[in-house]
């Protein structure tokens, strides 16, 4: 039996073994990124009920690939690289816009109609779609971003790969993520939601939903159709008070209205509007 004729649960089999072992079985290694490069395998997934399960296996394999191979130079055009992994390449017949000088390295995926300014796209990554990665923005390794979404210019989405339980950042359907947002340590933005310019989330951050009489706290997940904003609030340490950063969700996307119009209008409502 060959490595492409494995069945997913034999492949993940060796890949657990090789890990435990601290061996390689160089034949699974190949064959799971080849799975990762086409989008038969992902590094994290969700089920029905919405929750995200991280495919551990698919990471471990991710990190043997790094040690199975060494570095080689690759000139593309004018331009020279130096480096482990070769980069992702049949992009005409995936129906996917690459502008130079983008980068996706081979082992992520990138769904029909997905249009890449010059932008990265690491190892272990999804990207769904009719998704946009606009003018430098990053999608680390192993993040999933789903169908749809805009990831604007300068947009930072935080990979990991150590350790492998970890969960990568999720950003669902029909998202927005503002120019120059950060989100990092396996933070959920639902479907529909939308973060304004500036945006800087960790597992730690509040999200703080004031569009009520009280305040209402999140950690680590942006609720689906949420407006979020920066933001800030007070908080006393032995040197005295001092603001500390959060998101403030002002407002939740229309599901009728274009995802560019619903963002205006709800940061012009609150004043917000530049």
């Amino acid at each position: 039996m060959t490595a492409t004729t494995l069945a997913l649960e034999d492949l993940r089999g060796r890949i657990e073994a090789a890990f435990g072992s601290g061996g390689m079985d160089a034949e699974a290694v190949e064959e799971t990124i080849r799975r990762l490069d086409e989008g038969r395998v992902r590094s994290a997934e969700r089920g029905p009920d919405g929750s995200w399960t991280v495919n551990e296996w698919v990471k471990k394999a991710i990190l043997l690939y790094f040690r199975l191979r060494g570095a080689k130079t690759v000139e593309v055009g004018p331009f020279e690289y130096h480096d482990k992994l070769p980069l992702k390449h049949g992009h005409e017949r995936s129906g996917v816009r690459v502008v130079p000088p983008a980068v996706a390295r081979f082992g992520s995926f990138l769904a029909e109609g997905v249009i890449l300014m010059p932008s990265y796209v690491n190892i272990g990554a999804w990207v769904g779609p009719g998704t946009m990665v606009d003018t430098w923005a990053t999608v680390g390794s192993c993040a999933q971003i789903g169908a749809r979404v805009h990831l604007a210019g300068g947009v930072g989405i935080g990979g990991v790969l150590e350790p492998v339980q970890a969960r990568p950042v999720i950003v669902e359907d029909d998202c927005f993520i503002g120019s120059r947002c950060v989100v990092t340590e396996g933070v959920i933005v639902r479907e529909r939601a939308v973060l304004g310019a500036n945006v800087v989330l960790t597992a730690s951050t509040p999200i703080l939903d004031v569009t009520g009489p009280r305040p209402v706290e999140h950690r680590g997940e942006v609720p689906a159709g949420a407006v979020v904003i920066p933001g800030s609030r007070t908080r006393r340490f032995p040197a005295g008070e001092f603001q500390v950063a959060t998101g403030l969700i002002v407002g939740w996307r229309d599901a009728g209205t274009d995802l560019k119009v619903s963002l205006n209008q709800v940061l012009r409502e609150h004043g917000l509007a530049t």
